[in-house]
């Protein structure tokens, strides 16, 4: 029997992707689904939940579910997280967590006045291949350089959702998951981020969905980052690499989307003394090759123990995320906030 009691709230592209990984989870069973549109709605009945409404206070109501995951627009996340934390409802929130980084201070607010506890949905942070990387450059003496690019076609009905105040700018709507990987494959253990001291950015734009973002970011340990990230260019293309002394990965995010394609074999590049790396990634000690983010949330409910995104750490990349929109160029400490438009 499953222990914990899961809703999802907001049943779009995202939803659907939560709602898979619960049915995929041994300790969750589906308890509620929440959403406006009632197309939505209908096709997140294939996962059978028990209790189905538009109004979510109904549905949380009726499911007295353990868990909520809250995947709706930035725009619309504050008072339903702060609802559900209020409930005592342990909560994941959907990147970004808010439109800015006020948003996300007082998300954490509320679960600090709350028994629950939330998890940030950062879900590249969960991919096994990734934690195996991370392992692997460790085991090398630590990371010396990380770099990602992360390019998109922002599409009509995206554009519309900012102009109505529904989503922050791309980069910290979107590319935030570049900008959360860096810190964390810098960091100097498995379930730690990298310290940023230093945030150098070079940004422009044609219009708001047409962002360009160049930066370079230094962490505390000494390693250096590289971000690059255009919307309105040719597609969609996401890639990272992590470089430890004498070892190199190269990985093609794009094809391990959605996350149960994580696992995919072809999608990584390893190097190693001046050859290739020829041993296949060990995901035994990250849970295997079906971990993410749901089956860790599960586990640290279950124990008590706080999850590796917690909001607070969100807080630190949402600033990073503004800094980078807002051109910043010198020290940051965390606390820096740059207004958005």
């Amino acid at each position: 029997m499953a222990s914990l009691k899961a809703a999802v709230i907001g049943a779009g592209n995202h939803g659907a992707g939560h709602l898979r990984m619960i049915a995929d989870e041994p300790e969750m069973r589906l308890v509620g689904v929440s959403d406006l549109d009632e197309q939505r709605l209908a096709a997140a009945a294939a996962y059978e939940p028990e209790v189905s409404a538009t109004d979510y206070r109904e549905m949380l109501d009726r499911a007295r579910a353990d868990v909520a995951y809250v995947v709706t627009l930035p725009g619309h996340l504050l008072p339903i997280v702060r609802e559900c934390l209020e409930r005592g409802i342990h909560t994941s929130v959907e990147k970004s967590p808010g439109n800015t980084s006020a948003d996300t201070a007082a998300m954490i607010e509320a679960e600090a006045a709350s028994t629950a506890m939330a998890i940030a949905s950062f879900n590249r942070r969960y991919y096994p291949q990734i934690l195996a990387v991370k392992r692997l450059t460790l085991a090398r003496g630590g990371p010396v350089h990380a770099a990602a690019t992360y390019n998109k076609t922002p599409s009509d009905r995206v554009v519309e959702n900012m102009r109505r105040g529904l989503m922050p700018p791309a980069l910290v709507c979107d590319a935030i998951h570049h900008v959360d990987l860096l810190r964390w494959l810098v960091g100097d253990t498995m379930e730690t981020t990298g310290v940023v001291t230093q945030v150098h950015s070079e940004t422009y734009r044609s219009s708001p969905a047409r962002e360009r973002h160049n930066a370079v970011i230094t962490f505390a340990n000494g390693a250096r980052a590289v971000l690059m990230s255009h919307f309105g260019v040719g597609t969609r293309i996401q890639r990272a690499e992590l470089h430890a002394e004498d070892f190199s990965a190269y990985m093609d995010l794009t094809r391990m989307s959605p996350p149960e394609e994580a696992h995919r074999p072809d999608t990584f590049e390893l190097f190693a003394d001046g050859d290739p790396y020829e041993a296949p990634l060990d995901l035994a000690p990250e849970g295997g090759p079906h971990f993410n983010e749901t089956r860790h949330f599960a586990d640290c409910i279950l124990s008590g123990r706080r999850p590796w995104s917690t909001l607070e750490d969100a807080l630190v990349t949402m600033r990073l995320c503004e800094a980078i929109y807002a051109g910043h160029k010198g020290p940051f400490d965390g606390a820096v906030r740059s207004p958005l438009p």
